[in-house]
């Protein structure tokens, strides 16, 4: 049977490493310094701490109020580079704070890994505008696109993209060729097919007139690949309709 005596001395053993940690939070249970920004609270853990329950959002909003971050600082000073980087935290279904943030340095093994956000913390309709966040980089493929950014992209990762040619107009030989070639200027908006020489302009209209066809100003309603005709409005488009609409 265990002596009395160990029982005490475990029990003001373990009394004392719990006054130590109320005490001394710091230099007991602190899993590092504090970045920068916070450097004033180094030695007041309970700033944003609770006992026994962690980090709280709600003490981080006591300082920070969402409808200000991203615009002021916590003295109600205009946050340098603004609108660099577009205030978002106001769109956040909830204010969980811990899920992207943290203060202090991260183990060594996972101090490189990046934290990636998850969209799904943000509201239903937010999520459909990514503008509310992001700018299109400015380069000749988004400049003057305005789809759908899911349509190429997901929330997982910016890159890789993938754009579906063909639900437009299918990209097999022998029109496997430039953007460019299509989109004149980098205007992704527009398009037309006198890039190459059999559709030249003025030969493609004399072609398309002695088949009755007048508006060919948006070819890719008749012609969706090289091979076959396309389909407008679940019919067959092309000449034939078109003489017999005459």
């Amino acid at each position: 049977m265990t002596p009395r005596w160990v029982w005490i001395s475990l029990g003001l053993a373990l009394a004392a490493i719990v006054a130590q940690v109320f005490l001394y939070p710091h230099q007991m249970v602190s899993p590092g310094n504090l970045k920068p920004a916070h450097a004033g609270l180094q030695q007041n853990c309970f700033a944003c701490h609770a006992p026994f329950r962690g980090a709280s959002s709600e003490r981080c909003i006591a300082c920070h109020t969402v409808a200000d971050i991203g615009r002021r600082t916590t003295k109600g000073s205009p946050v340098s580079g603004f609108p660099l980087r577009p205030p978002f935290h106001q769109e956040l279904a909830s204010q969980d704070c811990m899920a992207c943030h943290t203060d202090h340095p991260r183990p060594r093994l996972t101090r490189n890994i990046e934290r990636a956000f998850d969209h799904a913390r943000l509201k239903p309709d937010t999520r459909l505008h990514c503008a509310t966040c992001h700018r299109a980089p400015a380069n000749d493929l988004h400049r003057g696109a305005d789809p759908p950014c899911a349509q190429c992209h997901n929330t997982r990762a910016w890159t890789p993209a993938t754009f579906d040619h063909g639900r437009y107009f299918s990209l097999a030989p022998p029109h496997d060729t430039t953007c460019s070639t299509c989109h004149v200027g980098g205007n992704y908006r527009a398009y037309n097919c006198y890039g190459c020489h059999e559709h030249q302009k003025g030969r493609t209209e004399a072609q398309h007139r002695e088949e009755g066809v007048r508006d060919i100003e948006n070819c890719v309603r008749c012609h969706r690949s090289a091979d076959g005709e396309g389909r407008e409005n679940g019919r067959e488009s092309g000449g034939e309709r078109e003489r017999g609409a005459e």
